[in-house]
């Protein structure tokens, strides 16, 4: 897990009170059944009660169980995507602990949803195996404290690189980031894929407004319009900017698969980004793979 600075000592803390739970564990114990070692992690009576999965407590969750995730993949010689990538739909739905979400989806229905995915498998895995499952996409070209020119510079470069798929954050002031939409398409002309992150500065009402101003410049999403808790929120801006043609994605600081569950359910974000480090480690992540295929909503990840 991590924190962007201040807030390290504080998860570390949290790691070093739950730590005692699992002195004297073997990992074969805890790997036998990951979701029952989540759901065991998670249950510390005392430490709910600063949580409950969520908040300091989640990250320290985070930083354990996929400290446990790692410690099993080298015990079988694999990196993680490929010891999940092995896994059968029972062994997979095994590491999730369903608890607050069977209202949407269950053991069975996951175990349904990745048998119907065996086909092709083998196809997809030498894809993944040649690096080109997942194309990346860069934010580091237009941090806010960058000039017009070294915006420029950087997307001339990453260009170069061969990036396609480019990040902007914006929001706070507008001639600045219709300036920097120009900017972008100019050097990148209308085929590269452009994506905005507001990192939760409007609120509901200031969205719309503010986007129908950049929608010229094609933007794919905004991620995190509004406060990341505002699930209803986030569904009524997404209704407002449809006829922007822009859609919505959030997830960076979605606690935990319950948040997640009801985004899917309220039907308030047209890409999930799950997050490895906020949510309680892989296992939490396998939850939200899984609620995204039965509400057939693409995943773009965060971390």
């Amino acid at each position: 897990t991590f924190t962007i600075g201040r807030g390290n000592e504080l998860v570390c803390t949290a790691i070093d009170m739950l730590a005692p739970l699992l002195v004297n564990r073997s990992l074969k114990s805890l790997t036998s059944n990951m979701g029952k070692t989540w759901r065991y992690l998670v249950s510390d009576g005392q430490m709910r009660w600063v949580g409950p999965e969520k908040g300091v407590v989640h990250l320290a969750h985070s930083a354990i169980m996929n400290g446990i995730w790692d410690l099993w993949a080298k015990s079988q010689g694999k990196p993680i995507w490929r010891l999940v990538a092995d896994m059968s739909p029972e062994e997979y739905v095994n590491c999730i602990d369903f608890r607050y979400i069977t209202d949407a989806l269950t053991p069975e229905e996951g175990i349904e949803l990745l048998r119907k995915k065996q086909a092709g498998k083998e196809e997809r895995l030498k894809v993944v195996e040649s690096n080109q499952a997942v194309p990346i996409y860069t934010t580091s070209c237009s941090w806010l404290g960058y000039s017009d020119e070294k915006m420029k510079e950087l997307l001339i470069q990453a260009k170069k690189d061969g990036f396609r798929h480019y990040k902007i954050k914006v929001g706070g002031d507008i001639d600045r980031d219709l300036r920097r939409m120009k900017i972008f398409r100019e050097v990148n002309g209308w085929d590269d894929v452009l994506m905005l992150d507001s990192n939760q500065i409007w609120s509901v009402p200031e969205a719309e407004p503010y986007l129908a101003q950049l929608a010229q410049y094609k933007p794919l999403f905004i991620e995190e319009p509004t406060s990341p808790d505002d699930i209803l929120g986030h569904a009524k801006i997404r209704q407002q900017i449809r006829k922007h043609n822009i859609k919505v994605a959030t997830g960076e600081h979605c606690q935990n698969r319950i948040m997640f569950k009801q985004f899917m359910q309220a039907q308030a974000l047209d890409y999930v980004q799950i997050d490895a480090c906020r949510l309680g480690g892989l296992s939490e992540v396998l939850a939200v793979l899984l609620l995204a295929a039965k509400f057939e909503i693409p995943i773009h990840p965060v971390w």
